[in-house]
């Protein structure tokens, strides 16, 4: 099956859409042609969402008209069509396990850590939980674990689905200087050298808007505008 039809992503703020990034960054890796409509994180946001997403959020794929809703459903809609899993399947059943326990799980990560592009710096230390420190702990050993069984440079040898479920903690990495060891480091620079990942950042060092609580986070922890 191919997607013949152009698809339009919905998506919001590229600053701070983490769940946003995820499929855009899978369709642009897999050379699928789509259009992006983004709502941003001001103003009417959820009244637009509401309008155009049935969950109400973002981000969203219309196909013809079919609507799909949630990253990781539309990652697995778009690999459908276009590949992003490992053709092998205990290795896609490993893929589709970590793509899925980043999709579910990591809560203080994602809570703390927020993404923000638009600032860089170190966070100072004690600015973690020890339940976050242990999530970020856990997905250094999982990359780690992943790239040593494919020999990369992606988890699972090509750029998948399970990379752009993880791209945006490799962004966070880099965002609040967390440390890691060389393995992780060197695949979180991988992720920022992608194209298609300058492209999104560039997009988002572009953007006026500011989400007030992912912003004083930045001011407490001292991160710079970049």
């Amino acid at each position: 099956m191919r997607l013949e039809r152009t698809l339009r992503l919905v998506i919001g703020s590229k600053t701070y859409s983490s769940w946003s990034l995820r499929p855009w960054l899978l369709l642009r890796e897999r050379g699928v042609a789509f259009e992006e409509h983004c709502i941003p994180f001001a103003g009417s946001w959820r009244e637009q969402a509401q309008r155009l997403s049935p969950s109400g959020r973002v981000p969203v794929l219309f196909d013809g008209d079919l609507a799909v809703w949630d990253s990781l459903a539309i990652c697995e809609y778009v690999a459908e069509a276009h590949g992003g899993w490992p053709a092998e399947r205990q290795p896609r059943a490993r893929a589709r396990a970590v793509a899925a326990e980043m999709h579910s799980g990591f809560a203080a990560l994602r809570q703390e850590l927020p993404q923000n592009l638009r600032v860089r710096g170190r966070a100072p230390k004690g600015a973690c939980s020890a339940q976050c420190h242990a999530e970020i702990a856990r997905i250094e050993s999982s990359w780690s674990a992943c790239l040593n069984q494919s020999g990369g440079p992606w988890l699972f040898g090509a750029f998948g689905v399970a990379d752009a479920m993880y791209a945006p903690v490799a962004l966070r990495f880099a965002t609040y200087g967390v440390a890691l060891g060389a393995t992780a480091a060197a695949y979180v620079a991988r992720v920022e050298e992608l194209p298609s990942t300058r492209a999104w950042v560039d997009a988002a060092l572009r953007e006026s808007e500011e989400v007030e609580e992912a912003e004083a986070l930045a001011r407490r922890l001292g991160l710079a505008r970049r």
